[in-house]
């Protein structure tokens, strides 16, 4: 995908929607600069999972049963 940008007086640059969309960039997310010739890269440090939580799930493969509120009536309890 190429799409045209333009330099502001101030030297920044937009990240179209497309391309912010479909590499998952947030406010915030940092983005690494590297020049290979005469051409910038620019990509995203650190991939975002699109749903967290369903990744996370992904990580046991049974439900698990914990009582929350037990275990911090019990963390309150170490002391």
């Amino acid at each position: 995908m190429s799409v045209i940008v333009r330099v502001t007086r101030k030297y920044q640059i937009t990240i179209p929607k497309k391309i912010r969309e479909k590499l998952n960039i947030h406010v915030g997310d940092s983005l690494k600069m590297r020049v290979e010739g005469e051409k910038i890269i620019v990509e995203p440090v650190i991939t975002r999972v699109k749903d967290p939580v369903k990744d996370m799930l992904s990580l046991i493969d049974k439900p698990l049963n914990i009582d929350a509120v037990r275990l911090v009536e019990e963390s309150w309890n170490e002391d």
